[in-house]
């Protein structure tokens, strides 16, 4: 499990992303680079990574299930993610 922490740091980027998402695409468009310069760090998109939304954990993400890949075998093998099934052959 991820420190409480580092998932409300993420959750607050995320926030951050969202609330400048207009005026950063705005200033972008205008060719205004110093004005995109002057917004906040974390009002970047690419300061954002991903998180499984279970446990948090940033490495081993899948982006179509939005967990990581320890929580999707869980999920997948107790049934919980429609159309998946563990392979045989």
């Amino acid at each position: 499990m991820a420190k409480e922490s580092m998932k409300a740091r993420e959750r607050k980027r995320q926030k951050m992303v969202d609330k400048y998402a207009a005026k950063r695409a705005a200033l972008k468009a205008a060719g205004d680079y110093e004005g995109l310069q002057k917004l906040p760090k974390n009002a970047s998109p690419v300061r954002l990574h991903n998180r499984c939304q279970l446990s948090g954990r940033p490495k081993g993400y899948m982006r179509q299930f939005g967990v990581s890949r320890i929580n999707f075998r869980e999920m997948a093998l107790n049934g919980l993610i429609p159309g998946v099934k563990k392979a045989s052959w």
